[in-house]
């Protein structure tokens, strides 16, 4: 960890909006991630409410519930999001009619399902957009593999990576909702993940 993140991290680590601020004078091709899980909208609001042009990056690997897509149009509506979808290179019907339906995790063939419907999208998304911030929603309560990790990182790569919730509780997220007046939907579902507390591999590659 750099010295300069050392500090950063103790010093606005638990403060997302002042981490928001910090962050975005960091670099001038932020973005931020989405996959419209519960509690999403916090993220959203709060940086697109700093920075409204912000490239909003989906990757919609084409098995969201019918749920999520309509929460997804709710919010790019509510908050003037700049959504940018990433799409696998096969469709979900391409992909079905020739592999059959999506493997479970303790199928061999799971990680090339990840690989293709997740990871090489997002993966394009770096190529493409070459971004030098990149705000993501992970928190420490989601997975114990997030719990290790800190607010402010780099990767290898140089991409300044930016978790501002990654300490607030659930309770913290639904007070935010709460006062904003932003919605919410738990009807959701990874395949990638499968299980909540699952990592698909995104956060540990980058």
């Amino acid at each position: 960890m750099e010295p300069q993140l050392d500090v950063i991290n103790r010093d606005l680590g638990n403060d997302p909006e002042a981490l928001i601020r910090w962050a975005l004078d960091q670099g001038s091709r932020p973005i931020c991630t989405t996959n419209f899980r519960p509690f999403e909208a916090v993220i959203l609001h709060m940086v697109a409410r700093q920075r409204p042009d912000i490239p909003i990056v989906w990757m919609d690997h084409g098995y969201n519930t019918e749920a999520t897509y309509r929460f997804a149009d709710t919010l790019v509506k509510r908050l003037g999001l700049n959504l940018i979808t990433y799409l696998p290179k096969r469709s979900r019907a391409h992909r079905e009619a020739v592999e059959g339906l999506t493997p479970g995790i303790d199928d061999p063939r799971h990680a090339a399902f990840t690989e293709e419907v997740k990871l090489e999208p997002f993966n394009r998304a770096l190529r493409e957009m070459a971004p030098d911030v990149w705000f993501t929603a992970l928190r420490a309560e989601d997975t114990p593999e997030r719990a290790r990790m800190e607010p402010v990182t780099r990767n290898a790569d140089g991409l300044l990576k930016i978790a501002p919730l990654l300490h607030w509780t659930a309770r913290d997220m639904y007070q935010y909702l709460q006062a904003h007046d932003l919605p919410n939907e738990f009807d959701y579902f990874d395949p990638t993940k499968v299980e909540e507390k699952r990592e698909c591999g995104l956060h540990l590659q980058h």
